[in-house]
């Protein structure tokens, strides 16, 4: 079955009082664009998680993200205590060696001082960690797909009562089309008869209509748009990757619509040339939404 190139997933892990959050969503697009957003404790797997994103999905407009959710005690930034603890001794023996008092807002100007509340996070990415991350990976990649499964259940849904719609129509055609080689040959016949003074070969005549009536003849636009509305069906039901082949088979079923209404010559045959074309217009919006 066809999937959507339209997808969602989410998940969210916990590891060492952490919160890990994945997340990705995925758009429509000829090619596989990927924009990814990765915490720097895990950047150094950026290529890793691009090849599982690029091995499973294949083609869309991909946005990911990865970031860390970490509980407020821990995030709040800590002092430096043995760096303070250096500067107020610095501060001491100055103040003994020159005289010059201490501040009296002493604490105040040991915070500002450099990096004594500068945060040190320097952290490297255990493999435990990783493989719990890289299973969250996995995971929103899975949702993602099994909702690209079932916007292609819908699309599927659609693309077949406009196939069938398009079938109906077909048919539809073929009352008129009798009615309207008689209306010709009719309409040419009183047409001579009508004119004063002319004397005409008939047998000239039928050869002449056998032959316009032939350049308007659809038949093998009809044969051919039923042969591309039945390989479309079994197109759809290969198994998704098929979006592009959906695409060419549309506009190849276009040509032949478009041909019948140009040798139609009929207001009725065309109304329904019309109605067709509206048809295939909603698929044509649709299909580039294939994967």
């Amino acid at each position: 079955m066809i999937q959507s190139m339209t997808g969602y997933g989410k998940a969210t892990v916990t590891f060492g009082g952490k919160k890990i959050h994945v997340e990705i969503k995925s758009l429509n697009s000829k090619a596989m664009d990927l924009s990814v957003r990765i915490a720097p404790l895990y950047r150094e797997k950026e290529m890793e998680i691009r090849n599982q994103i690029t091995k499973v999905l294949e083609r869309g407009k991909v946005d990911f993200s990865l970031w860390i959710e970490k509980e407020a005690s821990e995030s709040a930034t800590p002092i430096n205590a043995a760096l303070m603890n250096n500067y107020y001794e610095q501060f001491k023996n100055i103040a003994q060696t020159t005289d010059i008092p201490m501040p009296t807002d002493l604490f105040a100007t040991l915070l500002r001082m450099p990096d004594v509340l500068t945060k040190v996070d320097v952290q490297e990415l255990e493999d435990e960690e990783w493989n719990v991350v890289q299973g969250a990976v996995e995971e929103a990649i899975q949702h993602l797909v099994d909702f690209r499964k079932q916007e292609g259940v819908a699309l599927a849904k659609k693309f077949t009562e406009k196939i069938d719609n398009i079938e109906a129509l077909l048919k539809a055609i073929e009352p008129y089309e009798t009615e309207r080689v008689t209306k010709i040959r009719e309409k040419i016949t009183a047409a001579l008869e009508k004119t004063v003074s002319v004397d005409y070969d008939k047998n000239r005549l039928e050869q002449e209509l056998i032959y316009y009536i032939e350049k308007l003849d659809i038949n093998e636009e009809k044969q051919r748009l039923s042969n591309h509305l039945n390989y479309f069906r079994e197109t759809m039901a290969n198994g998704h990757g098929q979006g592009k082949k959906l695409g060419f088979i549309a506009q190849e079923m276009g040509r032949e619509i478009n041909t019948t209404g140009s040798k139609s010559n009929h207001a009725e045959m065309q109304n329904i040339v019309v109605r067709m074309k509206d048809e295939l217009e909603q698929i044509k919006e649709q299909v580039l939404n294939v994967m």
